[in-house]
């Protein structure tokens, strides 16, 4: 990193013979006038305002922004390329304010700002301000953009009263003597660029991988941007706008598929064009692997998945090329599904994510490939305590819940009819689960709130029939369920145990449930035993 300074002037003519850029990955410019006016009242007071960042490059972008509401120029070809990493709103407000070259927008979009050399000096009182036409005073106000060009400076001092022009005079003095503080990171290494450009905003907004990307690839005819736009459309309607509204889960998945690992920053290594010709694979990577979810499990939308990263491993296995048809085996199918249940109930991705999602992914591409494999080989701890945990919508444990309730193709508790479970899982929500043991009725029999909101006492019920049920007893409102068989099927489909039920026994209730709960869970995993708890 290479300290050095540069005086305003400098500056300005860097940006107007295009060595100066802004980079794609860049933020528009956010500063309104007033925050540009107070700026320059801290460059003329000498106040310490921090040093600019430029990232020296060989190479130009082909993707560029615009310096806050200026088009920047072509870029000469005798000088460097300097991309601002961090200063972009001083560059931009430096430059508005005080070049003459490039056509001012109009008063609408940039109101310029004046001097107010009849002011008192005040330390924390400002002396420039953003003015429109008609409330200027020439006789007060002095126009700071003419600092640089003398002929227009010598025109402006023409109105200025004489015992002012010390005061005007010191103002063009100071501005052309500052030095503006600058460090300069000079590499063609882009994953250390972003690195950096990160690690400055880490107070602010953080790095956005994908705008860098879009950086790095884009073409005439590719706009990484447009690219993940039409992805985030094509998973909303299959209902997981979450997916696409996750850049950073995307992003892993995009890295997992073209490079074999989940980390964003490898991304950064590849050349754009080994991104453009291989993002059908990213699409088709994570259009499988959704309708997988969807059709295999029952995973409606992002919520209902436990664990969002284990989109990652099926991503791989589904990214084929181009319009290719990926046959998938019954035995790779259930391998899938065997890993899929594994995965949430030993809660797998509840941890180092990225080592977790790496090991899966290998295995996954080895499954598609044809090769020996060891998906879903790992360790299971279940035992019944996993349903004693409390209901959190949001939680995992609860979602992996959830998921498996549906597996037994559950009825509406009262009424008995087949439940829309599609409707259900895309409105997930804590209204479409309730107590078995209804709340208020255990409060007053003094179970703690804990206990009584345990996965093992939660079915598919609507709010609706929860108010039927109201503080009932199991025992009374099961007036309102069908008699037998409906009854029993209804229970059955919510693997809930009869005999406790009926009887108001709480403790065994929770206990057998659990116990049917686990035996479901096993049939899904595949338990044996080797597995803790099987």
């Amino acid at each position: 990193m290479e300290p050095t300074t540069i005086a305003i002037r400098k500056l300005i003519e860097a940006v107007e013979n295009g060595q100066i850029r802004i980079p794609a990955f860049q933020r528009d410019f956010v500063w309104d006038s007033d925050r540009v006016a107070q700026f320059i009242d801290s460059l003329y007071k000498q106040y310490p305002f921090g040093s600019l960042l430029f990232w020296r490059a060989r190479e130009k972008l082909d993707h560029e922004r615009r310096l806050g509401p200026y088009e920047l120029p072509d870029l000469a070809d005798d000088y460097p390329i300097d991309y601002v990493l961090d200063g972009q709103q001083r560059v931009t407000s430096i430059f508005a304010s005080f070049q003459t070259e490039i056509p001012k927008p109009g008063e609408d979009e940039w109101t310029r700002i004046y001097f107010d050399y009849r002011a008192e000096p005040d330390a924390q009182d400002p002396l420039f301000f953003p003015l429109p036409s008609d409330e200027v005073d020439l006789e007060r106000h002095f126009p700071i953009d003419v600092i640089f060009d003398s002929t227009a400076y010598r025109d402006a001092c023409r109105f200025v009263p004489e015992d002012h022009l010390g005061v005007v005079d010191d103002f063009q003095a100071k501005i052309k003597e500052t030095l503006i503080p600058l460090q300069i990171l000079t590499t063609d290494d882009r994953a250390k660029v972003a690195i950096v450009f990160e690690r400055i905003n880490h107070q602010g907004v953080p790095l956005d991988t994908l705008q860098l990307l879009t950086a790095w690839t884009w073409s005439g005819d590719f706009d990484l941007q447009q690219r993940f736009d039409g992805l985030r459309e094509a998973l909303d309607e299959h209902g997981f706008a979450g997916v696409g509204e996750d850049t950073s889960l995307i992003l892993r998945c995009c890295a997992a598929i073209l490079t074999g690992r989940p980390k964003t920053d490898l991304l950064l290594e590849l050349n754009g064009a080994e991104i453009r010709d291989d993002f059908d694979r990213v699409e088709n990577g994570l259009e499988g692997a959704v309708d997988f979810l969807r059709k295999q499990v029952g995973v409606e939308t992002l919520r209902n998945l436990p664990y969002p990263a284990m989109l990652i491993p099926l991503s791989v296995f589904f990214s084929v090329k181009g319009d290719q048809q990926l046959i998938v085996t019954d035995a790779q199918r259930e391998r899938l599904l065997r890993w899929f249940w594994r995965s949430c109930f030993s809660e797998r991705y509840s941890g180092q994510t990225n080592r977790v999602a790496e090991s899966d992914t290998e295995q996954a591409l080895r499954l598609r490939n044809g090769d020996a494999d060891s998906l879903g080989d790992f360790t299971v701890n279940l035992d019944e305590s996993f349903f004693h945990s409390e209901f959190r919508i949001g939680s995992a444990r609860t979602a992996t819940f959830v998921l498996l309730l549906a597996k037994a193709e559950p009825r509406t508790f009262i009424s008995g009819s087949k439940l829309s479970l599609e409707s259900v899982l895309q409105n997930y929500n804590r209204h479409e689960f309730h107590h078995i043991f209804p709340r208020a009725f255990l409060r007053d029999s003094g179970v703690d709130k804990a206990r009584i909101s345990a996965l093992a006492n939660m079915c598919f019920l609507s709010r609706g029939e929860n108010n039927k049920i109201s503080r009932k007893r199991p025992s009374e409102y099961v007036s309102l369920m069908p008699d037998a068989p409906s009854l029993d099927a209804i229970l059955k489909a919510a693997l809930c145990p009869k005999g406790p039920f009926l009887a108001d026994d709480y403790d065994a209730f929770l206990e057998e449930r659990s116990t049917l709960l686990l035996a479901a869970a096993r049939d899904l995993i595949g338990a044996d035993g080797d597995d803790e708890g099987a």
